[in-house]
């Protein structure tokens, strides 16, 4: 409720005046100063009315208007000084080009081998050993380079296995240091990854190993194209007189079909033996706890060496098919060079849905389960069927020969986990060893289990 201003304050004005001006009539002179005063008080009051009108009729400022909030920025993730993913163990990388991962195996194998009596020795029996047990490192460094430093501690020993660096930002990647030589599918294939416990005999009869050396591999997208120069294995380089010089390529021809992959290619090699002119093929028979060399050329003079590989597999979907042949000459001074040929071949089958044999980059690659034990499923599980062949007679030199007939089954509960277990009969003609009665053709039964776990 607003109130009559003017009224209030004349009302007031007479409540204040002197009692005496109601007990007394006025002098027109004093109500001339009352009526003077009254009129400077209306002036006031209505003064102070417009004043308060015009408040009330200005509308009230708007509140200073407020910035819209800025919309919030799209949510990016940086990428972080440090990744840590996991492949059998904590690969660390940084975003700047640095990698490390530890790196291991540990394949512990039981095996027997039955042949007639007296021509094994005492360790022809049962066995069990630890094939190999990698300890090591790999990674990477800026500007395309890379390194790999491992050793294998089985059997109280300690051999070099990979030790070398590698530079490479493109399809070229050159790599020096203590690697394989290009020698062989069979051979070039991860022991992680063989069907069998051993590789095919002549891998073993050849002396197929590493060596420290120089190389350089070319990958396209159909073509690989690899070649090196070598010295000899680093165990053996210890001595002064070895300065064996080799030199070794391959080119593999690997197309895709669909489904289907292919492989085809070959190997050369050419070793010069230099001031320890000898040398000497012999392997072991299907497995390795035994000693004895059932086929063995013993140690002959030769000046040098030339190998001629050819290779061939095909994958399509969970059936593979693989067959290698090598012929091994040796130039012996004065006298006829022997020639020996090995070979082998192959076919398997992934039993488990879903699973198949993996290749990359000329060779076979790692069996992945896709329904692994851990997730509920089977893992995988591969049959495998492998015809071997050996045959180290030629020029007068009798080592013998050598068939094997193996099979395999293979079980990868999980990726990193493998568990192998074959079985092969044996045939041998003019075997280096007979038996008591003088018999050099015989037959003889081979069993491996082997339980594997790699990082």
């Amino acid at each position: 409720m607003r109130f009559n201003l003017p009224a209030a304050l004349l009302a007031t004005t007479m409540l204040c005046l002197p009692a005496t001006a109601h007990a007394q009539a006025m002098t027109a002179e004093e109500a001339a100063d009352l009526r003077a005063e009254l009129a400077a008080l209306k002036a006031q009051v209505n003064t102070l009315e417009a004043r308060l009108d015009a408040a009330e009729a200005k509308p009230a400022p708007a509140p200073a208007p407020v910035p819209p909030t800025a919309a919030p920025a799209p949510s990016v993730t940086a990428k972080p000084a440090t990744e840590i993913a996991w492949k059998g163990a904590p690969e660390i990388k940084t975003a700047d080009g640095w990698s490390f991962k530890p790196r291991g195996r540990m394949q512990l194998d039981v095996t027997s081998i039955d042949t007639p009596p007296g021509v094994t020795d005492a360790r022809g029996g049962v066995g069990t050993e630890f094939r190999r047990l990698f300890l090591g490192v790999e990674g990477k460094i800026p500007g395309g380079f890379g390194y790999r430093v491992e050793a294998d501690f089985a059997n109280s020993s300690v051999e070099l296995t990979d030790v070398y660096m590698t530079y490479g930002t493109g399809p070229l990647t050159i790599t020096a240091g203590h690697h394989k030589p290009f020698w062989s599918l069979d051979e070039l294939t991860s022991d992680l990854f063989t069907t069998l416990l051993e590789r095919a005999a002549f891998t073993q009869a050849f002396g197929f190993e590493r060596r420290v050396g120089l190389s350089a591999q070319y990958k396209g997208k159909a073509l690989l194209v690899q070649g090196g120069v070598f010295g000899d294995n680093a165990n053996d380089l210890i001595s002064d007189t070895n300065n064996a010089v080799s030199f070794d390529g391959r080119v593999i021809w690997m197309p895709k079909f669909g489904d289907t992959q292919l492989h085809l290619g070959g190997s050369g090699h050419w070793r010069n033996i230099n001031d320890a002119p000898a040398v000497r093929y012999s392997p072991r028979p299907f497995i390795h706890t035994t000693n004895a060399r059932l086929v063995d050329t013993g140690t002959f003079n030769a000046t040098s060496e030339r190998g001629l590989g050819l290779e061939a597999a095909a994958l399509a979907g969970p059936f593979h098919v693989a067959g290698e042949a090598f012929w091994q000459t040796a130039r012996r001074p004065g006298l006829a060079d022997p020639t020996f040929f090995g070979g082998y071949a192959e076919v398997g089958y992934v039993l488990t849905r879903g699973d198949a044999r993996v290749y990359k980059d000329g060779a076979f690659d790692r069996l992945a389960p896709s329904r692994p034990i851990n997730a509920g499923g089977p893992g995988a599980i591969e049959i495998n069927a492998r015809y071997d062949y050996l045959d180290l007679n030629d020029a007068g030199i009798v080592g013998g020969r050598q068939r094997t007939i193996g099979v395999s089954l293979v079980w990868a509960p999980i990726s990193y986990v493998r568990l192998i277990a074959n079985y092969g009969r044996l045939t041998f003609d003019d075997a280096a060893i007979g038996t008591p009665t003088g018999d050099r053709d015989y037959s003889a039964d081979a069993f491996g289990l082997r339980t594997q776990i790699d990082f």
